[in-house]
């Protein structure tokens, strides 16, 4: 099974939601975790908004990416741009992509859209993760 982190500045918003959506659409396939470049809280209107949809991130905690090790992660998703700030460990797993997201924090009410984006793209993100290769007979 693949293991992700989802990794943004402050693992308040947009990494707290993609972990959210990637724990209970990839429940079975993926195991994920959600970190930040520095620890904060988790932002009311990321769980509020993500609530909206049925799904509860209220026992979700943020936390340093320090308090990891990259190799114990096959795919490195950072979702703000800090892709650039990230050591350079964690750009290098199997799969790194840097989705570079707008920031909710600095416009509340655009949380509805980023967390439609995100829901999209953890929903790829599991379904290109978890294909099998058939080999071609």
């Amino acid at each position: 099974m693949k293991r992700v982190m989802f990794v943004c500045k402050k693992n308040s918003a947009r990494s707290q939601m993609a972990e959210g959506f990637a724990k209970t659409l990839g429940k079975g396939k993926i195991e994920v975790i959600s970190s930040g470049l520095e620890a904060s809280i988790i932002r009311p209107e990321a769980i509020a908004t993500m609530k909206e949809i049925g799904i509860d991130i209220t026992d979700q905690h943020s936390k340093p990416l320090s308090d990891f090790q990259a190799q114990d992660f096959d795919v490195v998703i950072s979702l703000c741009g800090c892709g650039v700030n990230l050591p350079p460990q964690w750009v290098t797993q199997e799969v790194f992509e840097d989705w570079q997201l707008d920031d909710p924090a600095e416009q509340p009410e655009i949380f509805p859209r980023v967390r439609d984006e995100i829901k999209e793209r953890v929903t790829q993100l599991i379904e290109s993760v978890n294909k099998e290769i058939i080999p071609v007979q």
